[in-house]
């Protein structure tokens, strides 16, 4: 019986969701004095430092970072667990969690951690929301071919 291997798609779509979203810059963070740029690696400052302003990093977040990342690794490592169905879906489960972490963790970033400052989000800042979707059909697709090899195994 060949079985359909969707989830295996799904979860390389969740994967590369979340590895832009580690790596890609998440928004625009503007105060009276300066612009900051917003990854999951942390606040940068904008623009090349001419007058004595300062420079380089504001903030490093890299917890976030190390969340997100492990996340979308986690992710790749789901993808070749095909051969156990039951810890490919666990794996998915905690993957799903990952992600929604990692979304909450950046969105408090970024609304709470420069007072003052008004964020503008870039539209990567919604790729954990598609990453989640993709986990939830994935473990989906799972659920569905398990229900298939226990239907054939009944029969034979």
């Amino acid at each position: 019986m060949v079985i359909q291997r969707w989830q295996s798609l799904l979860l390389l779509v969740a994967a590369i969701m979340m590895g832009c979203f580690t790596f890609c810059s998440l928004g625009q963070v503007q105060t009276e004095r300066f612009t900051f740029d917003f990854t999951c690696i942390g606040f940068s400052y904008v623009g090349e430092a001419t007058d004595g302003a300062p420079s380089g990093m504001y903030l490093s977040t890299w917890y976030a970072f190390a969340l997100s990342l492990t996340t979308a690794i986690l992710l790749v490592i789901d993808i070749f667990l095909f051969k156990n169905l039951e810890i490919q879906k666990r794996v998915c489960m905690v993957c799903l969690l990952m992600v929604i972490a990692s979304a909450a963790t950046v969105g408090s970033l970024g609304c709470c951690v420069i007072y003052g400052g008004s964020i503008s989000w870039s539209s990567l800042a919604l790729s954990p929301v598609l990453a989640a979707i993709s986990v939830i059909l994935a473990y989906s697709c799972m659920q569905r071919d398990h229900r298939k090899l226990k239907a054939v195994d009944r029969i034979r």
